[in-house]
């Protein structure tokens, strides 16, 4: 699978609707504590929007409901992976990408076959506590050569600047937050990010 080289993710199908028209192919709905009910609907408000845009929506962690509402392409961290039943998500045809930070993590997700393998922090994120330091452009290099032919997604602290030092280093993609979410003007922000990878 060829993964669009950009790969904005965002935690409401608001930013989904503001973001995908301005010719975003690759996107995560990444939505976190809130009752399923919320995310089933979050999750059909994406799917629509996607659709019509002829964008890849990969849905965060919550698999079951991917799967029931017709969504083809789910992202998985390493606890998420603890929990899911791999059996179903293969029953159902999911797509899939795995989170790694650490070799034992790249092998275990390696032995999955999973569609891409998400590296990160790749410099310091504000988005979210973690245990990891910064990986570096050097590991990246490094998670390129191991992984091979399966397709490395760049995460973590992410500008446009960085992002394309990201990309010369051996990604195949570069996923972007907070980036794009604080920025002052969110929309102008995106097409900067796309014009940059292209």
């Amino acid at each position: 699978m060829i993964l669009p080289r950009f790969y904005p993710i965002f935690d409401s199908a608001d930013w989904i609707e503001r973001m995908v028209p301005l010719g975003v192919k690759l996107v995560q709905l990444r939505i976190k504590d809130k009752p399923d009910s919320h995310i089933r609907q979050e999750v059909r408000r994406a799917k629509r929007v996607c659709d019509a845009h002829d964008t890849i929506l990969i849905i965060n962690d919550y698999w079951e409901i991917a799967a029931e509402e017709g969504c083809g392409f789910i992202h998985l961290g390493q606890e998420d992976m603890d929990a899911a039943d791999w059996d179903a998500i293969r029953a159902a045809g999911l797509k899939f990408g795995l989170s790694t930070h650490d070799g034992k993590e790249l092998e275990r997700a390696l032995a999955m076959k999973p569609e891409y393998v998400a590296l990160g922090p790749v410099f310091p994120t504000i988005l979210k506590k973690m245990k990891w330091n910064p990986q570096g452009l050097e590991r990246v290099t490094e998670w390129k050569k191991r992984v091979g032919p399966t397709p490395l997604v760049g995460i973590g602290g992410l500008t446009v600047e960085r992002g394309l030092d990201v990309l010369r280093a051996g990604a195949d993609s570069v996923a972007a937050v907070t980036d794009i979410t604080l920025n002052d003007d969110p929309e102008a922000r995106v097409r900067e990010w796309i014009e940059a990878v292209q």
